[in-house]
């Protein structure tokens, strides 16, 4: 079993929003790894459907600790990484691990990065699903093809290459979170957008790293057609608009708005 240094602390935030059937997987996929990680949080974005209780039946089977919580109110999945952002940083973790809830991505594409210390060299390690060595399963050729129209023109405003915009696997240092200016950035699904652009001007050390995708009983939170516009219209402030883009608040929530009640505490201490 794979093992993290003694003074390094990983979160594992696992958003999640309509993932009953597959947020059980998910957490599954953190079994054998645990030596890895110090603490799982798993923020329920206030679905309807019955997420939060399958999350607790799967995380009594974690030998680590895990906690399930639940916004205090719909904050989008802007708004759950800016809690769980807070949290890693409140909580005194070095480094906070994405994993998105609806188990299209799987942290063993993430795993040998860890072993290798590669973390420790950069600010963020970024999964991306349209670079050499990534394998995408029922993607459509269509959704590949805008998501690789969208990369060519981000890295042309960025002047870096960026192989993708936002999956849901990355890993980022805490301290280097906690210097960006996250908390005005949208709520949305846009909220990589903005983080991706805002660590390329703030000149992070940003690593990329090929990862396996998959879309198989998914419910899709994303319209496509009003995605693509406001990703359009946010890469038109960074370009022409820069300062406004990246000191400006694009969101109307107060930054004490993103909070969260734990539900479920599975009782595994958690280790320094």
């Amino acid at each position: 079993m794979a093992s993290r240094t003694r003074t390094e602390r990983i979160l594992v935030f696992i958003p999640a929003y309509n993932c009953e059937r597959q947020i059980g997987r998910v957490l599954a996929q953190l079994q054998g790894n645990e030596a890895l990680f110090s603490e799982v949080i798993v923020v329920d974005n206030r679905s309807p459907d019955n997420t939060v209780d399958a999350a607790i039946a799967a995380a009594k089977n974690l030998q680590l600790p895990v906690r399930v919580v639940r916004n205090v109110d719909n904050l989008g999945l802007g708004g759950s990484h800016k809690s769980a952002f807070a949290y890693a940083a409140r909580a005194g973790h070095d480094y906070v691990v994405v994993l998105h809830g609806d188990d299209q991505g799987s942290i063993a594409d993430l795993v040998p990065h860890i072993q290798a210390g590669e973390h420790r060299g950069v600010d963020c390690l970024l999964g991306a699903r349209f670079m050499p060595g990534s394998q995408l399963e029922n993607y459509s050729a269509f959704r590949t093809f805008g998501n690789e129209v969208f990369n060519l023109l981000f890295s042309a405003a960025a002047g870096k290459r960026l192989y993708d915009l936002g999956s849901g696997l990355n890993m980022y240092r805490v301290g280097a979170v906690r210097d960006l200016r996250y908390h005005g950035f949208a709520d949305n699904l846009t909220f990589n957008y903005y983080m991706i652009l805002a660590t390329v001007y703030r000149r992070w050390k940003i690593r990329f790293f090929p990862i396996s995708w998959r879309e198989d009983d998914q419910i899709s939170n994303v319209k496509l057609a009003r995605q693509s516009m406001q990703v359009l219209q946010l890469l038109a402030t960074f370009v022409f608009r820069r300062r406004r883009f990246l000191e400006g608040s694009h969101t109307h929530r107060a930054a004490d708005a993103y909070r969260f009640e734990t539900v479920f505490d599975n009782g595994v201490p958690v280790q320094s």
